[in-house]
């Protein structure tokens, strides 16, 4: 099971079998038998994912198997828990240089392979036609994360037809004809706006994600309580104070100072934690945060459908006060997106470009390769 997964999906079981499971495994631990040990350290963290002595001694184990990224969040999480818990203070103090560097050479890569798209011309025959279909993917991908079953030919068929397809629910038809009008509003408007990002610009956002669907909610913010699993977002009457706070900090020195990525991915996660809408919020928030990666002339990021879970897992990291997860995930997500546009201007067979390995992001950009971008 993912690391991520186990830690914030699992239940809390029997504390005495995990106390037995942990032992068990250090002692399989010093005998050198490291495939069972790790087991039981899983089975103990699955029986009793918050405790910061099994995730403590988790994370020793991990990090002798040069796994410091996992390592450094059980220790994080052991922390969160448990602030004073000696042996995860040293263990973070180890690792915290040796994760830094880690995530400042993701954002490095991702950097030079900007670079790299960003000096092939706009007008590239292969670079239109890859854009042309990474715009269905990332539209797909988009509503298939919440759920939609439409396929991917028959989104094809509604965004270039305007046609309903037979058969098949209005409800989902319409929520593929709520974000292309999303993407285009901000193509259209918000590419030309040149000062910061307000409150309405995300309520107009929202209003055309759900206006299709629900046009009674749509960009209005919730007026009742909601629970999202485990998170109990603010209550409604502190909503609009805090979406003004998140766009002030967006307009801030310290917004300023981030990497793109970082910036786009911790938008995300402040929206949908304060969860301002009783439906699109996860929609809204991941325009928001393409929209704010466009205008750094990064091209935008799409959470693939058979990333869900890895996707909400990392959302829970980040409620439970680590959400470095989450932005090493959008920067994942990123960098395949790069990947994916280089490797199809360099050549490659179109083998390599179609059915899950086609190009994953598709909104239209405020910089050059915006020529490229095909509007619907």
């Amino acid at each position: 099971m993912n690391l991520y997964l186990m830690l914030f999906l699992s239940p809390p079981g029997s504390s005495v079998e995990a106390r037995a499971a942990l032992r068990q495994a250090l002692e399989m631990k010093h005998a050198g038998k490291r495939t069972k040990a790790q087991r039981l350290f899983l089975h103990a963290l699955h029986m009793e994912p918050d405790s910061p002595d099994i995730l403590n001694e988790y994370g020793m184990f991990l990090e002798e198997e040069q796994e410091v990224l996992q390592a450094d969040r059980l220790y994080t999480r052991a922390l969160a828990l448990a602030p004073c818990h000696h042996g995860a203070l040293d263990n973070r103090v180890r690792t915290s240089t040796v994760v830094e560097g880690i995530d400042r050479q993701q954002l490095d890569s991702i950097d030079n392979k900007v670079k790299r798209l960003l000096s092939i011309p706009p007008g590239s025959f292969v670079l239109r036609r890859v854009a042309r279909e990474s715009y269905y993917q990332h539209v797909y991908h988009t509503v298939a994360l919440e759920g939609n079953t439409l396929s991917l030919p028959e989104i094809r068929r509604i965004l270039q037809t305007r046609r309903a397809v037979c058969g098949r629910s209005l409800s989902e038809q319409n929520e593929v004809l709520g974000i292309d009008a999303a993407m285009t509003f901000i193509n259209a408007t918000l590419a030309a706006h040149l000062g910061p990002v307000t409150p309405l610009d995300i309520l107009e956002i929202h209003r055309r994600v759900l206006g299709p669907v629900d046009p009674a909610e749509a960009g209005r913010f919730r007026r009742g309580q909601v629970y999202v699993g485990r998170h109990i977002p603010p209550p409604a009457d502190a909503v609009p104070g805090l979406v003004e706070e998140l766009t002030q900090w967006l307009a801030s020195e310290e917004a300023a100072s981030l990497h793109p990525v970082e910036l786009g991915a911790l938008s995300h996660y402040r929206l949908v934690y304060i969860h301002p809408f009783n439906d699109g919020n996860g929609r809204t928030a991941r325009l928001l945060m393409n929209f704010l990666l466009m205008q750094a002339e990064y091209p935008p990021v799409t959470v693939r459908a058979e990333q869900r879970a890895e996707y909400y897992a990392t959302l829970e990291a980040a409620n439970a006060g680590d959400v470095r997860p989450f932005v090493r995930f959008v920067g994942r997500c990123a960098e395949a997106t790069l990947d994916r546009y280089l490797v199809a201007v360099s050549g490659q067979p179109r083998s390599a470009l179609s059915g899950d390995g086609m190009v994953e992001s598709g909104l239209p950009l405020s910089n050059p390769i915006s020529a490229v971008l095909v509007q619907n």
